[in-house]
């Protein structure tokens, strides 16, 4: 760009304008959304039906944009259609067999290696060539890689991409990478791979994906904690005694053993999914909305989290995880971890635990922010449980405020009931979007607030490296717990020291319609 020339780009929910001098260009280049990988689980089951959807709602113009895919598969393109057009079935779309047959002729695809110039370069033209179909000036083109890969060849297909497929001048244009967890198995490694990633691309350019931060409920955390006034002085150590994190899965590794083992129910849930959620129970109000904004409050919560004690540690591995023919007949890997997590700043010091675990019995994710007890109990209703602020992540999305209430009748006794925004109730038809979808239009929008950032990233291990190496280390061993059960009977007993206190006798029932 010239001297006297200047660039201003006015976005709105999708579409851009460029102004370059004094002229304006309606909106800056088509978009090429490259999914590596294509021939992958992954990206067959999230990242293609995520597309799809966005599609569906008129977020992704077939004028305006083209998919291709990549992978070592040596397939053509309309077999990669047929692999994936079972998983495209979408509650929007008003006839979604053509709306499927339409998306799939967006999609080519482009079989190479990972760590070969010819392939990306192969790449590059296809994608080129789409650019020139729809007249964009070069360097006004707007490219997201998504890396539906294993970390491992992160490094390589990052170089790759840098030396052959980036835009090749700036124009209001864009390169940008979406990289999935696992980013590293300990600090180390995740500083070697950040390292290495941003050698190639600036922060800005990198979007590290945390599905959990593309729920509902969880984007709901910032909203009901700094948009209603009564929460505001409730949310402290004066008043919440203990909040729980849970995940709970009532099946086991599922032919995924292999893959599993390398990781284990810390690296796979609570370092990453269960730690963000933390960051929004606990954060303090950012200055404003911007995305850096929040994601500084977050990392000053990380940089807050005292050392795990052992003592604060519960592990298990259900019996018959070793059964699975993938998985080492001596394993040391916990599929249940409940882990206790304390926050050493002015508004906390109450136990946030962390639970975590597969082929127990119940399947579901919540946060369970408990109260401490009424002081001068006068209706003796201690015993019958404290208030609870609940909010279910998954199934049946859902928050309720378990409350004491005056049992109906002739006598003044008292029963536990909930105040209950159940989402399928309240917002009948209106369809809860998948998280990925979600994330996915933040990146083509530049919207990096539900993604973490590098120093996050490195906080969040700081935490969990010690206890980690550890357990890799034979320290510390899982407890066998029956598949189908709440978990290690330990789990429970470091809860009631924690100052969890279980309500017996009351089950919250989603409302039918």
């Amino acid at each position: 760009m010239g001297s006297g020339e200047w660039c201003l780009q006015k976005r709105d929910s999708f579409k851009s304008e460029t102004l370059v001098g004094n002229e304006t260009v309606p909106e800056i280049g088509c978009l090429s959304i490259i999914v590596l990988g294509a021939s992958g689980d992954l990206a067959k089951k999230k990242t293609f039906p995520a597309l799809f959807h966005l599609y569906c709602q008129g977020f992704l113009p077939p004028n305006e944009v083209h998919i291709f895919g990549y992978a070592r598969t040596k397939i053509s393109d309309d077999e990669l259609r047929n692999r994936i057009s079972g998983y495209l079935v979408s509650e929007r779309s008003a006839s979604p067999s053509k709306d499927v047959s339409k998306f799939l002729q967006l999609i080519k695809y482009v079989s190479g290696s990972y760590d070969a110039a010819e392939g990306f370069q192969t790449l590059d033209k296809e994608i080129s060539k789409h650019e020139t179909s729809k007249n964009s000036l070069e360097g006004s083109s707007r490219r997201l890689f998504y890396l539906a890969l294993p970390p491992s060849v992160y490094p390589s297909v990052c170089r790759m991409i840098r030396r052959y497929c980036m835009n090749k001048s700036n124009l209001g244009g864009w390169t940008r990478i979406v990289v999935e967890k696992p980013f590293g198995r300990d600090l180390g490694s995740a500083e070697e791979l950040s390292s290495q990633i941003g050698k190639l691309f600036d922060e800005p350019q990198i979007y590290r994906i945390d599905h959990y931060l593309g729920k509902e409920l969880v984007q709901n955390l910032l909203v009901l904690r700094f948009a209603n006034r009564f929460f505001l002085p409730l949310w402290n150590r004066d008043n919440i005694d203990n909040v729980q994190i849970v995940f709970r899965e009532d099946f086991g590794t599922e032919g995924r053993g292999g893959y599993f083992d390398e990781y284990g129910i810390i690296r796979d849930i609570i370092q990453n999914h269960l730690l963000q959620v933390l960051c929004l129970v606990a954060m303090e109000k950012p200055v404003s909305l911007k995305p850096e904004h929040i994601r500084d409050e977050k990392v000053k919560v990380l940089q807050s989290v005292l050392p795990i004690k052992d003592e604060e540690v519960v592990l298990g591995q259900y019996e018959g995880y070793r059964d699975d023919p993938t998985v080492p007949d001596h394993s040391n890997t916990p599929t249940f971890a409940t882990v206790i997590l304390r926050i050493h700043n002015e508004r906390w010091e109450v136990p946030f635990i962390l639970k975590a675990g597969k082929a127990l019995n119940s399947r579901k994710a919540e946060i369970r922010v408990q109260f401490k007890d009424v002081p001068g109990d006068i209706f003796k209703c201690k015993k019958q449980g404290r208030n609870e602020f609940v909010i279910r992540l998954q199934p049946s999305e859902a928050m309720y405020m378990k409350l004491m209430v005056k049992q109906p009748g002739l006598e003044m006794s008292t029963v536990q009931s909930e105040l209950d925004l159940s989402y399928r109730q309240r917002y009948q038809g209106v369809t809860i979007p998948e998280a990925y979808e979600r994330l996915i239009l933040d990146t083509i929008r530049g919207d990096q607030q539900h993604f973490v950032r590098r120093d996050e990233l490195k906080a969040a291990w700081e935490i969990f490296t010690p206890l980690l190496h550890r357990i890799d280390n034979g320290e510390m061993n899982p407890i066998p717990y029956q598949a189908g059960s709440r978990g290690p009977a330990e789990a429970d007993e470091l809860l009631e020291k924690a100052g969890y206190v279980q309500t017996h006798g009351y089950i919250w029932i989603p409302p039918t319609l």
